[in-house]
């Protein structure tokens, strides 16, 4: 059976299920009461999970976009009426 909830861990189905997985190892590995051994693959299943919560942060990040306001805080628009928008700059 632990084999199976490693797996699981290791193809996670989308962001929330990688962060949920994520939360539950840091858990057992706070709790204390595993082996030395099952703490490695824990330890090495977070890594797995951590990288792939992160690549899906910067992804959707980069698809962040924030509306362009003219002098009224009202959306500016384009030539064909669409909202402009730019590309959200990262703050680091």
């Amino acid at each position: 059976m632990a084999n199976d909830k490693g797996n699981k861990s290791l193809n996670p189905k989308d962001f929330e299920d990688a962060l949920d997985n994520l939360e539950n190892i840091v858990k057992e590995l706070e709790d204390g009461d595993l082996s030395l051994e099952k703490r490695l693959k824990q330890f090495e299943i977070g890594v797995h999970l951590e990288r792939y919560c992160r690549s899906k942060l910067e992804e959707a990040e980069r698809r962040l976009e924030v509306l362009k306001l003219d002098n009224n805080g009202k959306p500016e628009l384009d030539a064909d009426g669409e909202i402009q928008t730019t590309p959200l700059e990262r703050t680091e």
